[in-house]
C-alpha cells in the first residue's frame, strides 16, 4: 500500500480532481453521484494510473535521477512493477465503467481521450513523453481534460469565455511541463530519453515556459474573471529567474519546481475564492 500511495504522487492528486469537481459543480450547481464518482476517480485512480505507468516504464532513467525518491516520484523496485500496473487497472476500470453510462458520445470520447493520454505518455510503443512538444501537450491534456469532460458531461455551453479559460489552462499546463523538463535534462540524456528540454536546451525551454505562462495570463482577460490573469504572475516570477540557466546547471531548476508544487496549492485557494465570488455575483 505504501508503494501504491507513493507512486500515485499524493501531493498532485488535487491537480486533476479539482478541475473536474469545480467545472461540474459550476455547470450543474449540484453535488450528485456523478460529481462524487468523478471527483474520486480523478483524485486517486487516475493519478495512480498516470504516475504508476510512468514510474514502471521510466525505471532505468529514474535510477539516474537524484530527485526521485520523495514527493516528486518514487523509484519502484522491479518486483513491484506488475503490482502497480495491475492495481492501476483494477482501480480505474470500475470508475470508468460507471462514468461511461452517463453522457453522450462526446462525453464518452473525452473521457477515453483523457485515459489514452494517460497511457500514451509513458507506455512502450507510444511514449509521447519522448516526443518533444507532444510531451508537453500530452501532459497538459492530463490536467485540462478532466475539466473538459465535466463540462461536456454537464452539457455546459462552450462560450468564448469558457474557450478562453480552457486555452489559458492548457497553456499553463504546457508551460509547467516544459519547465519541469528542464531539471531532468542531464539524467534524461544519460538515460537516452528525449524531451522538450533535451531538444531545445535549458535556456530556450525556460523561455518557452515563460511565453506559455504569459499567454495563459492574457487569455484569462477574455473570461468572466479577467483579474484572474494575475494568477499567472507568481508562476512567471518563479520561472523567469531561470532564464539564464544552462544545460550544465539545469538541475538547479529543481528548487523552482519544488516551489511550483506548493504554489499550486496557493493558486488553488485563490481560484476557489474567485469561483465563490463568481457564483455569489451571478
Amino acid at each position: 500500500m505504501k508503494t501504491l500511495f507513493l507512486s500515485s504522487r499524493p501531493v498532485s492528486w488535487v491537480n486533476t480532481a479539482y478541475p473536474f469537481a469545480a467545472a461540474y459543480f459550476l455547470a450543474t450547481g449540484r453535488i450528485d453521484w456523478i460529481f462524487v464518482v468523478g471527483t474520486v476517480f480523478f483524485l486517486i485512480p487516475y493519478n495512480l494510473a498516470m504516475y504508476g505507468i510512468n514510474d514502471v516504464f521510466d525505471y532505468e532513467s529514474d535510477l539516474l535521477n537524484a530527485r526521485k525518491g520523495g514527493i516528486e516520484g518514487t523509484v519502484l523496485e522491479r518486483t513491484h512493477h506488475r503490482l502497480i500496473l495491475v492495481s492501476a487497472a483494477v482501480a480505474v476500470i470500475p470508475f470508468v465503467a460507471a462514468l461511461l453510462t452517463q453522457g453522450g458520445v462526446l462525453a464518452k470520447s473525452v473521457l477515453l481521450i483523457s485515459l489514452f493520454a494517460v497511457v500514451a505518455y509513458s507506455a512502450p510503443g507510444l511514449r509521447f513523453k519522448e516526443r518533444p512538444f507532444l510531451d508537453s501537450i500530452t501532459s497538459s491534456t492530463h490536467f485540462v481534460s478532466p475539466a473538459v469532460y465535466a463540462l461536456v458531461l454537464a452539457d455546459a455551453p462552450f462560450t468564448p469565455g469558457i474557450w478562453a479559460f480552457l486555452g489559458a489552462f492548457f497553456l499553463w499546463g504546457i508551460g509547467s511541463h516544459a519547465f519541469g523538463a528542464v531539471q531532468d535534462i542531464i539524467p534524461d540524456r544519460e538515460g537516452g530519453l528525449a524531451s522538450i528540454g533535451t531538444v531545445m536546451g535549458a535556456r530556450a525551454t525556460v523561455a518557452f515556459s515563460v511565453l506559455a505562462y504569459v499567454g495563459a495570463g492574457v487569455l484569462m482577460l477574455w473570461t468572466a474573471v479577467p483579474f484572474a490573469g494575475l494568477l499567472a504572475v507568481p508562476y512567471l516570477v518563479n520561472v523567469a529567474s531561470y532564464l539564464r540557466v544552462t544545460d550544465a546547471t539545469s538541475t538547479s531548476a529543481n528548487v523552482a519546481w519544488k516551489r511550483f508544487l506548493w504554489l499550486n496549492y496557493l493558486t488553488g485557494f485563490l481560484v476557489t475564492m474567485t469561483l465563490i465570488w463568481l457564483v455569489l455575483n451571478r
